[in-house]
C-alpha cells in the first residue's frame, strides 16, 4: 500500500524479508506506475521461502520494473539462494531497457553455478549489444557476485561480457572455484576495462599461470587502487611477477592483498620492495605465507624505513616448514664441517 502510495518512489528496499508469490504480485501491481524507480535493494528477501517459490516472484517483480518504464542505476539481489533458475527469472528484466542503464550489479551469494554464470553473462552481453544500438550502450560500472561457484565456466563467460562492457570500474568475485583457466580469462577482459579501480579476486585459485597473467594485466590498468588476490596461491612466481607490474605503475594503489599465497621470503619482499614507496599506500597484507622469522623481521625493517609501519598488516600466521629451516640450518654446518676438514688437510 505504502509503495503503491509513495508519488516518486524512493530506492525500494525489500531486504530482510520473507516475500512469497502472492507478496510478490501485490507489489509488482503497486510498481506499474513507478518510472522515478532506480535502486533496487532486494537481497535476502526470501528467508526461509522454498526455493521454487523464488523465480516466479521475481519475474512479477521484474515486468512490473520493465513495463512501468523505469531506468534502473543498481539492482541487488544479494543473499537469496535461487541458483540457476533464479537468474533465468530475471535474465529477461537484464536484456531489457529498464537495465540499459544499470551502473552497479550485486549478485553476491546466490549459488548460481556455473550455469546461472552463463545465463548472465549471455543477459549482459545482450544488454550491452542492444543498448549500444540504440546509442546508449550499457555502462555498468560495478559487478559483485562473490560465493556462487561460478568454477571456470562461469569466470570464462563474465570475461567474455566484461570484454564487451568495457566500463567497469569495481569488480568482486571471491570465493567462486576459479582456477589459473577463469583467471586467465578474466585478465585478459580486464584489459579492455582501463577505469578499473577494485580487483576482488580473494580465496579462488591462480597458481603461478594465472598470477603471471594478472600481473601483465596490472601493466595496462593505471587508475587501480585495491588489489584483492589473498587465499589464492599466487605462489613466489606469480607473486615476482605481480611485484614487477606494481613497480612499474599503479601510482594510485592504496591497498594490495596477497596473504596466504605460498609466497616465500625473497618473492615477499619483492612485493614490499615494489609498494614501499606508493604514496597512497594505506595497507599491504603478507600474512600467512612462507617468510620465516627472517623474512617477516627484514618486511619491518622495510616499511619502518619509509615511516610506513602501519601499512604492513600483521604477519602473525606463517606457513614456514620449521623442519625446512632445521634441514637448511643442518646443511649450512655440514658445509662448515667440509670446509674445516678440507683445511686441515
Amino acid at each position: 500500500k505504502q509503495v503503491g502510495e509513495c508519488g516518486a518512489l524512493p530506492p525500494l528496499r525489500l531486504e530482510g524479508n520473507t516475500i512469497g508469490v502472492e507478496a510478490a504480485q501485490a507489489i509488482a501491481k503497486c510498481l506499474a506506475n513507478k518510472k522515478d524507480l532506480e535502486n533496487c535493494h532486494w537481497s535476502d528477501m526470501f528467508t526461509g521461502r522454498l526455493r521454487s517459490e523464488i523465480p516466479p516472484a521475481l519475474i512479477s517483480l521484474g515486468d512490473a520494473v520493465k513495463n512501468a518504464g523505469a531506468q534502473l542505476k543498481l539492482l541487488d539481489l544479494s543473499d537469496n539462494a535461487f541458483g540457476p533458475d533464479g537468474v533465468s527469472s530475471f535474465e529477461t528484466l537484464l536484456k531489457s531497457q529498464a537495465c540499459y542503464s544499470l551502473r552497479e550489479l550485486r549478485l553476491n551469494n546466490c549459488g548460481m553455478g556455473t550455469g546461472g554464470g552463463k545465463i548472465l553473462a549471455a543477459a549482459l552481453s545482450e544488454c550491452h549489444s542492444k543498448s549500444r544500438a540504440l546509442g546508449r550502450p550499457l555502462a555498468l560500472k560495478v559487478f559483485i557476485a562473490g560465493r556462487n561457484r561460478l568454477e571456470n565456466e562461469g569466470a570464462i563467460a563474465l570475461a567474455d561480457a566484461f570484454k564487451s562492457i568495457g566500463t567497469l570500474e569495481e569488480v568482486h568475485m571471491p570465493q567462486n572455484g576459479i582456477n589459473h583457466e577463469g583467471i586467465t580469462a578474466l585478465a585478459k577482459a580486464f584489459t579492455d576495462n582501463r577505469r578499473l579501480r577494485v580487483i576482488n579476486l580473494n580465496d579462488n585459485t591462480f597458481s603461478e599461470e594465472g598470477a603471471i597473467a594478472m600481473a601483465e594485466t596490472l601493466r595496462t590498468l593505471q587508475n587501480i587502487e585495491y588489489i584483492n588476490f589473498g587465499d589464492c596461491l599466487v605462489r613466489s612466481k606469480g607473486a615476482q611477477a605481480i611485484a614487477e607490474a606494481v613497480e612499474s605503475g599503479l601510482c594510485k594503489l592504496k591497498e594490495l592483498n596477497l596473504s596466504f599465497g605460498e609466497i616465500k621470503k625473497d618473492a615477499a619482499i619483492a612485493v614490499a620492495e615494489a609498494v614501499k614507496h606508493k604514496s597512497l599506500l594505506e595497507k599491504i597484507d603478507l600474512n600467512g605465507n612462507c617468510l620465516g622469522e627472517e623474512g617477516r623481521v627484514h618486511l619491518r625493517k622495510i616499511f619502518d624505513g619509509q615511516n610506513k609501519s602501519d601499512a604492513l598488516g600483521t604477519l602473525s600466521d606463517d606457513e614456514s616448514d620449521d623442519e625446512d629451516d632445521e634441514e637448511n640450518e643442518d646443511e649450512e654446518d655440514i658445509d662448515d664441517d667440509e670446509e674445516e676438514v678440507e683445511e686441515e688437510e
